[in-house]
């Protein structure tokens, strides 16, 4: 199935001068129109310089060879000044282990690594399927609905909200962190409209969470995120901010791969319709269609390094201080590595091989416990119903970032249940 973008967001792609195209538009990402652009800069500028920005200059990085190399060249390509394009102001916090370089990052990573572990993960997976069999039964049949809503956001709220050992009644406010971490400030409809705004909310956060510290720290050491970080040395004397800066991290990272992946898992299988028939016919097909799921929809749409030394790639020639950012979105689509990238397939070969997760030391901590949830949540779809119907356009987020979805407008019919004995 080819990209839904119009004639006329190829043609502006295309016909755009090379040194005025910048893919960090938020627009772009929302209309779904950011694919021409990378197509042309995979073809004509792999390594791409854009001078002006919302977000000052930067390099951009398209295809999959060459974000591997930046990915996995951290003596090179550093961590430490920010992982997202937005240049980090003095008085926000640091996004935790992620945006340092080791040994830093390898100690501090070391402190949350328990908690994926696979014993724990096994742990787990009584409890996701649990709440994922609540969800599901308690959707409205024969309504039009809002996926993201209703099964996505429910879902990663209640497992941050059992990572974190946090108050029940009181987890929608991580969702909410979540997204006042990630809000476009350049977004017209952005509840955050500075970065004055969006740390005020987020010292709400910290407050909330060194209460919890405090109380962990107290108590015997727990399998909780929070009071592993109460209890480990190399995360229990840190700063106010840079403890919220590691709480973010984990809220963040926590939310937005799986909520968008399970919002973009059920688009593409409407969108590619054979490939929801093939997977009725073979469930089997689950485990390596998440994998694709996740290629597919690639969560975060990029992550940015910062050039320590002056280097070269491509050609190009970058210098101490430079921004470049990794657009593993792009990458995802490398027609060169990935065959018929821009196609949905769930038997696709060596599918874990994608970008989203990123690659060396800063891969995704958490990269199995999301493939978890989205199984198990495919598992637990394919017995209740034949078909749930995508039945409006998609909304979504207009950020260069967080690639994901605000609305998926849903039904199931009443004809679609399953009748269970």
């Amino acid at each position: 199935m080819p990209q839904a973008y119009s004639p006329e967001a190829r043609d502006k792609a295309w016909s755009t001068p090379l040194d005025q195209l910048d893919v960090s538009r938020g627009d772009l990402f929302q209309n779904d129109e950011i694919w021409p652009y990378f197509e042309r800069l995979r073809k004509e500028a792999p390594v791409h310089y854009c001078a002006q920005s919302n977000y000052g200059g930067y390099w951009s990085v398209t295809r999959y060879r060459d974000i591997m190399q930046v990915d996995t060249s951290h003596q090179i390509f550093s961590s430490a000044e920010g992982i997202n394009i937005p240049t980090r102001e003095p008085n926000m916090p640091k996004p935790g282990f992620i945006a340092s370089d080791p040994p830093e990052h390898d100690e501090q990573r070391k402190v949350v690594s328990p908690i994926v572990a696979p014993m724990n993960l096994a742990r787990l997976e009584g409890t996701i399927r649990e709440r994922v069999c609540t969800i599901l039964d308690g959707l409205p049949i024969g309504e039009t609905f809002n996926w993201v809503e209703h099964v996505s956001i429910a879902l990663t709220t209640q497992m941050l909200a059992t990572l974190f050992d946090f108050p029940w009644e009181d987890r929608k406010l991580l969702t909410y962190w979540s997204d006042v971490g990630t809000a476009n400030i350049f977004d017209p409809d952005s509840p955050i409209k500075s970065n004055e705004q969006r740390l005020a909310e987020l010292m709400k956060a910290l407050e909330y969470f060194m209460r919890l510290f405090n109380e962990r720290k107290a108590q015997p050491p727990k399998a909780d995120l929070v009071s592993m970080l109460a209890h480990s040395p190399a995360t229990n004397q840190m700063k106010p901010l840079e403890f919220l800066g590691q709480i973010m991290l984990l809220i963040v990272g926590g939310n937005d791969t799986t909520r968008n992946s399970i919002s973009g898992g059920l688009t593409f299988l409407n969108q590619f319709p054979d490939q929801y028939a093939r997977l009725k016919a073979d469930p089997g097909l689950i485990p390596n269609m998440v994998s694709e799921i996740i290629r597919y929809q690639t969560p975060l749409a990029h992550m940015r390094r910062t050039a320590l030394v002056d280097t070269e790639l491509q050609g190009q020639k970058i210098k101490a201080g430079d921004k470049v950012i990794m657009w593993y979105l792009s990458g995802n689509r490398d027609e060169d590595v990935i065959p018929r990238a821009n196609d949905f397939l769930i038997d696709r070969p060596n599918v874990r091989q994608h970008l989203s997760f990123g690659f060396g030391i800063h891969r995704c901590v958490g990269n199995r416990l999301a493939e978890m949830q989205l199984r198990i949540m495919w598992e637990e779809i394919l017995k209740r119903f034949t078909h749930v119907e995508v039945v409006g356009k998609p909304v979504r987020t207009n950020s260069c970032f967080v690639h994901g979805f605000t609305e998926v407008p849903v039904r199931i019919a009443p004809s679609a249940v399953i009748t269970r004995h």
